[in-house]
């Protein structure tokens, strides 16, 4: 079958529509982690993934007669595209059925392919099952995304381009979904070059194929999660099975390394951020899970000096989706912790607890006045030597706190801390917005400045990236009788921009 698998993906007319993609130099991430790191650019393919290869070799080299009756294939995502740029390229109807769930900036992208877009069901499940349906009833051509050995073949076609752009290559990671791009790539170098070694890497809360490995036959999980949605599959596929399991042609092991490496949301987050800072560009989640996985493999196994090639396999991000990976990319790279710790309910605490800190440069601070002797914090730290510096940084709270880290807790990262507050009946409060510059110490040097006078009663602070910082603080105007411009004095002498916003609608509404 290997060698069939190779005859295959030479005979390939993926280039017919598809571009042999680039396979760039990655400097500064290959500095960071002591190897050769190169991108195979599949995000500049012109559907901005590489499922256009096995979409286009599969229809392309179906019988005229079964064109002339189009094709139809089920998919809210990637392999939409392909089919439909392929359908539009030979000139043929392909029918795309979606979910209705599906976010209008997919199904226009296919549309503007020349897709014919059905929408059916809450899910991929429901509408998989009324695309086949359909290509029975109706005569057409069903394309499964991944279940094919001409698709397989298709995708097969980037191990080839690696093998001509980058003879010495030592290592090729691929993000696993159904198995068809590690299934063709894995083919292909299996036989052409077994001193490869290609591995697996999975999201961990989709890792069908480790799931597989383990039980030695093909399972279907339970639950998929959705951030990588790109590879949210519930099962490999069985094509794809068979040939992950072939041995290589020199008998020296399976083609696709059984070591799957999975990564979490942070992990894939920092990837995305590393590619961007490599060159620019914006890749999905699942096109960041190779260069995850990379980082990992790298540290597990202390390589160092080896030719290694990540697949960015896809770059169709949906944009509003920025400001999370944003949010969970610094934990995810471990230059930041948040920590929740309990401080007195008392004037001057907070200033102290600040102290304590050393200097770190805070990243977020979110505090609410409290009937209670006790308040509670909720603190981001940036970190500059990763897991010591967090364990570090932990126990020297701990020595003068009731503290719990909560870096590695999902809720807490996802909810809770958009959540810290709630309402407090505090005398004289009043609300202001202050910007301040974006510098170690700046945090600090305008606590100092406002010093003990004034009851420090809310605080929310969130480092964005930007030149500035921005506070909302409300303090409690505790002379106000006597002294009623006191407040504004102190805010002035702080010469910081400040305004007072304390007729603001939401801060009424959930906080006042």
């Amino acid at each position: 079958m290997l060698s069939r698998m190779v005859r295959q993906i030479l005979q390939a007319t993926v280039y017919d529509v598809a571009i042999e993609t680039p396979l760039e130099a990655a400097p500064r991430i290959s500095e960071r982690l002591n190897n050769n790191i190169r991108f195979k650019r599949e995000d500049l393919q012109p559907v901005f993934s590489f499922k256009l290869r096995g979409a286009y070799n599969r229809i392309s080299q179906l019988p005229k007669s079964q064109l002339e009756r189009g094709v139809i294939t089920a998919s809210a995502g990637n392999h939409a595209q392909g089919v439909a740029l392929s359908g539009q390229k030979l000139g043929i109807r392909a029918i795309i059925v979606m979910p209705v769930t599906t976010p209008e900036i997919k199904i226009q992208a296919v549309k503007r392919l020349g897709g014919d877009v059905v929408l059916h069901g809450d899910a991929f499940d429901a509408a998989n099952k009324y695309a086949i349906q359909r290509a029975a009833d109706e005569g057409l051509t069903f394309i499964p995304p991944y279940d094919d050995e001409l698709v397989m073949a298709g995708q097969g076609t980037i191990g080839n381009e690696i093998l001509r752009q980058w003879r010495d290559v030592d290592y090729v990671f691929v993000a696993v979904g159904g198995g068809g791009l590690i299934a063709g790539v894995a083919a292909y170098l299996g036989d052409v070059a077994p001193h490869v070694k290609v591995i697996p890497v999975e999201y961990d809360e989709s890792a069908c194929l480790k799931a597989a490995f383990e039980s030695n036959q093909r399972v279907i999980l339970p639950h998929v999660g959705l951030f990588a949605d790109g590879t949210a599959v519930a099962q490999i596929g069985e094509k794809p099975f068979e040939v992950i399991q072939l041995q290589k042609s020199d008998n020296s092991g399976p083609i696709v390394e059984r070591d799957v490496i999975l990564v979490n949301t942070d992990e894939i987050c920092a990837a995305i951020k590393d590619t961007f800072d490599e060159n620019r560009s914006i890749v999905e989640p699942s096109g960041a899970m190779a260069l995850a996985g990379i980082k990992k493999y790298v540290k597990q196994h202390q390589l160092q000096d080896k030719n290694i090639v990540s697949i960015i396999c896809g770059a169709n991000m949906n944009f509003d989706r920025l400001r999370y990976i944003a949010e969970r990319t610094e934990l995810g790279e471990r230059r930041e912790a948040i920590f929740a710790v309990t401080i007195p309910e008392s004037k001057g605490a907070f200033l102290d607890f600040c102290r304590s800190l050393q200097g770190r440069n805070i990243t977020e601070f979110n505090y609410r006045a409290s009937a209670s002797n006790l308040a509670q914090v909720f603190v981001g730290i940036s970190l500059k030597a990763g897991e010591t510096e967090r364990l570090e940084i932990y126990n020297m709270l701990q020595s003068k706190y009731d503290v719990a880290d909560l870096s590695d807790d999902e809720v807490a990262k996802l909810h809770i801390r958009y959540l810290v507050g709630g309402h407090a009946n505090v005398e004289n409060e009043r609300l202001f917005r202050v910007e301040f510059p974006e510098r170690p110490g700046a945090l600090l040097t305008f606590l100092e400045r406002l010093g003990p006078t004034h009851n420090i009663t809310l605080f929310h602070y969130r480092n964005h990236g930007a030149a500035e910082g921005r506070v909302l603080v409300a303090l409690e105007a505790t002379d106000a009788q006597q002294n009623p411009d006191g407040l504004i004095e102190t805010l002035e002498n702080i010469t910081y921009p400040y305004e007072e916003i304390s007729d603001n609608l939401g801060y009424l509404r959930f906080l006042k």
